[in-house]
């Protein structure tokens, strides 16, 4: 199985913005659209692929500054 790398996509949000997307899954590769929700704390939440159904993990990083990073994960793997 190839492994596609991580994601990180910045940006600096309003509170309970809606964010619409394009990731590629890291596990089957295809190319998804997803839609995040922004918040004022740091998330982690799970999404199946729209695809391939493999559960995607979701990382909403919010630094101090108010600055939000997202990063996508295979589910089993490691930060």
């Amino acid at each position: 199985m190839e492994a596609y790398p991580l994601l990180i996509i910045q940006w600096r949000p309003k509170v309970n913005e809606l964010l619409e997307t394009s990731i590629f899954c890291p596990y089957c590769g295809e190319q998804i659209s997803v839609t995040i929700e922004t918040m004022d704390e740091s998330q982690e939440y799970i999404e199946d692929c729209q695809v391939c159904c493999r559960p995607i993990t979701f990382d909403i990083t919010v630094a101090f500054d108010g600055s939000s990073s997202l990063s996508i994960r295979a589910e089993n793997d490691t930060m």
